[in-house]
């Protein structure tokens, strides 16, 4: 054997490389598709997030990046109509949207037009829809003789579970009236701490002492039984609410609050069936997170699968859903838009939703960018590749995106961020005529276009007010103006010019910057928990908008605890708040200033402690108002006040850019509602092969470098076989 000699080690190597090489440019498919194969072509849509959920509960969750899936899981009575604006409420579970019956305190019924003052209570009768079932779930699996599986299990039988597929059987049942009052008594659980139980007992009879009663049993039942004894509501009673029969309840609300239509629409009072709160609160399920929080059960289009809150979080179609329709009309253009061409279809149209950790905003604009997540949201970072302005300042796509097909939809959001001061603070606060003009002065000084312009990219509008567009109350043109800070100037609000901010520094006795009686600088104070690059930049333009008027602005920069606490004493002076749309009525934003809402000792979303007894007054008279004609007058009265006293510099209304893929339809944003993943649809197929075009791997450099190794092999292989013909002579 010793005439064979075997390829040396490196030769190998190489000719393994070379053939790897070779392997890798003859495959067909996409190289950095981050999903199966099998899947290319699959009715899924595919998202992301940043962050775990923490609360899948309906009695605890208040998070935009929870109701991404609790709005799709769980139905409350009502929701918003998908397509039309203004926001409509319409039936969901309910039958029909439950009208309002007012009563006196003789128990009388009154008519619609009653006086607020002659309303001693309001009560709700809401009909549910018959046949309505709940997803698979195992809390209402039963054995043969209809007893059921799961809900008495012992600590040995629950130590052998880790995940609710372990749970091998599931069943389902109807809807019943008695699953949304027991999801009302949640909102009283003494271990759930539900973050609009405080709220509701102001309006829900009996929540209050409900509640009360609640809190002792669980004392009562901890001691007896341990801290996880299963503490059954069905056995406590709330007087307010009430089981009429099978399909039927009632809720009596106290006074009049036509406001509480809009909660009708929020999974607060999403039902819930005891048997799935007995399952989950058996001894050691909350160690597993075998929960309500991570496992949610419900009657919506889709239900969770896959919860791994560090990787992929899947819903999938409920196969018990009891059906609905895509809406067959909506506002002006519309139709135009595309929005009605699945008029009347069944939803849902997509079979499963993948939501993938995103924890960096580049990689998932890259994914998005190239086809593997089917809509995006533009950061900083990505806006100036995805946005062009024309000539006339207005927002489009840049030509990158515009071969790709990419739509791109805006809406100004329904929230408001605003600079506020604490009314009562002794220099800038106060219902004096001087306090007045420096507030004034600094709103005019303070631009708020150039701001939205430097930090976001322009998306937004400055605020004339606390109310935004869409939400009624709202006036737009020159009647919709703040005169105090804007003049109406060729069809456009023109903010006033900083000498009319000087002139009013002066008259409110603080000329050039200082103090007419004493000499001294103003300075002033803005308190901030906002930390880190960003917020220094925004800060340093701050500074630079008071020294506009010579006024000395210090930045007091502190954690969020602590600025939580300045704010509760009443000791800021000056800071940045904002407020999101609960339901689109102006009430939820004029509550803002409302005195009795005061932050300081109240802890009230009044931050700035503003209080203006006419103010009040009107507030108090256009809360429980239907919109019309008088609503707006009075709205319009509210306005003139706040704005002459300015207890804010009203700041901006913040406008949401979202981008979408060409295969993705019925993109309307809806501000208001969280259940519209159902009327989402996609064509897989042309995302298959829009995905495939955008991928191919760009192989010349694996062509070149197989060149490169082929050249570089070739002639150490001949001297290699040279010599040993030569060995093999001169043996």
């Amino acid at each position: 054997m010793k005439g064979h000699h075997l390829l040396p080690i490196w030769f190998r190597v190489w000719v393994v490389i070379l053939c790897a090489v070779v392997l890798i440019a003859c495959k067909e498919s996409t190289w950095n598709n981050p999903y199966p194969t099998k899947d290319a072509a699959a009715n899924i849509l595919y998202t992301s997030f940043e962050a775990r959920p923490k609360h899948l509960d309906p009695a605890q969750s208040y998070s935009s990046n929870e109701i991404a899936f609790t709005g799709q899981i769980y139905e409350p009575p009502l929701q918003y109509h998908f397509l039309k604006r203004p926001y409509e409420i319409i039936p969901l579970i309910a039958a029909e949207v439950p009208k309002a019956v007012y009563y006196n305190k003789a128990g009388e019924v009154l008519p619609d037009h009653a006086p607020v003052k002659d309303i001693a209570y309001t009560i709700y009768e809401i009909k549910i829809k018959q046949g309505v079932k709940y997803q698979p779930h195992p809390a209402f699996a039963r054995d043969k003789s209809g007893e059921p599986l799961y809900l008495n299990l012992s600590p040995e039988e629950i130590a052998t579970k880790f995940k609710l597929s372990d749970f091998t059987e599931t069943g389902t049942r109807e809807l019943v009236a008695n699953d949304f009052v027991y999801e009302i008594k949640r909102l009283a659980h003494p271990r759930l701490h539900s973050p609009i139980y405080g709220l509701m007992t102001e309006y829900i009879d009996g929540l209050q002492k409900f509640g009360d009663e609640l809190r002792r049993a669980d004392a009562k039942l901890k001691r007896k039984e341990g801290e996880d004894a299963f503490l059954n509501l069905n056995k406590y009673d709330i007087d307010g609410v009430k089981v009429i029969d099978r399909y039927t309840y009632s809720v009596k609300i106290k006074g009049k609050y036509p406001q509480f239509l809009y909660w009708l629409a929020m999974p607060f009072f999403a039902p819930i069936p005891p048997e799935a709160d007995q399952f989950y609160s058996q001894a050691g399920m909350d160690k597993k997170n075998i929960t309500l929080d991570w496992y949610p059960v419900g009657t919506g289009p889709y239900m969770l699968t896959e919860n791994n809150p560090n990787l992929q979080m899947v819903m999938e179609r409920n196969p018990n859903f009891h059906g609905e329709t895509y809406p067959g009309e909506g506002e002006p253009g519309d139709k135009e838009a595309g929005f009605l061409e699945d008029a009347g279809k069944p939803v849902p149209f997509i079979d499963k939703v993948v939501h993938s950790l995103e924890k960096e905003d580049i990689p998932s604009w890259n994914k998005f960018l190239q086809g593997y997540y089917d809509a995006s949201g533009i950061t900083s970072d990505s806006f100036d590749q995805a946005i062009n302005f024309n000539n006339q300042g207005e927002a489009g796509l840049s030509d990158a995106m515009k071969e790709k097909g990419i739509n791109l939809i805006t809406a100004i959001g329904t929230s408001t961020f605003y600079m506020g001061f604490n009314m009562q603070d002794p220099v800038v606060g106060g219902d004096s005529e001087p306090a007045r003009k420096l507030r004034q002065a600094i709103a005019i000084a303070v631009d708020y276009e150039e701001r939205i312009s430097i930090f976001l990219n322009g998306r937004g509008i400055p605020a004339q007010g606390p109310i935004p567009p869409g939400i009624f109350g709202y006036r737009d043109g020159k009647e919709g103006i703040n005169p105090y800070v804007y003049d109406w100037v060729n069809g456009k609000p023109r903010r006033k010019s900083i000498e009319e901010a000087r002139k009013l520094l002066t008259e409110a006795g603080y000329p050039n910057g200082r103090d007419a009686k004493s000499g001294k600088p103003l300075i002033l104070y803005f308190d901030t928990p906002a930390t880190g690059p960003d917020a220094k930049a925004s800060l340093d333009w701050l500074r630079k908008q008071f020294n506009k008027l010579n006024i000395q602005l210090v930045i007091r920069g502190t954690d969020y605890n602590r600025f939580q606490d300045k704010m509760l004493k009443g000791t800021a002076q000056i800071f940045e708040w904002g407020w999101n749309a609960d339901y689109p009525d102006p009430e939820n934003f004029l509550f803002l200033l409302y005195g009795p809402n005061a932050k300081m000792e109240k802890n009230g979303e009044n931050a700035a402690n503003y209080s203006n007894k006419e103010f009040d007054a009107l507030f108090e008279k256009m809360k429980n108002m239907a919109n019309g004609p008088e609503r707006q007058k009075i709205i319009d009265q509210m306005m003139e006040i706040a704005r002459r006293d300015s207890p804010w510099l009203w700041g901006l209304h913040p406008q949401n850019f979202a981008l979408y893929h060409q295969w993705y339809f019925n993109s309307k944003p809806n501000l208001m509602a969280n259940n519209t993943m159902k009327y989402k649809r996609i064509d897989p197929e042309l995302r298959a092969k829009l995905r495939e075009e955008w991928n191919q791997p760009n192989l010349m450099p694996v062509y070149a470098l197989g060149g490169v190794l082929v050249a570089g092999l070739l002639p150490a292989m001949f001297s290699y076989r040279r010599k040993n013909r030569a060995k093999g002579v001169a043996a």
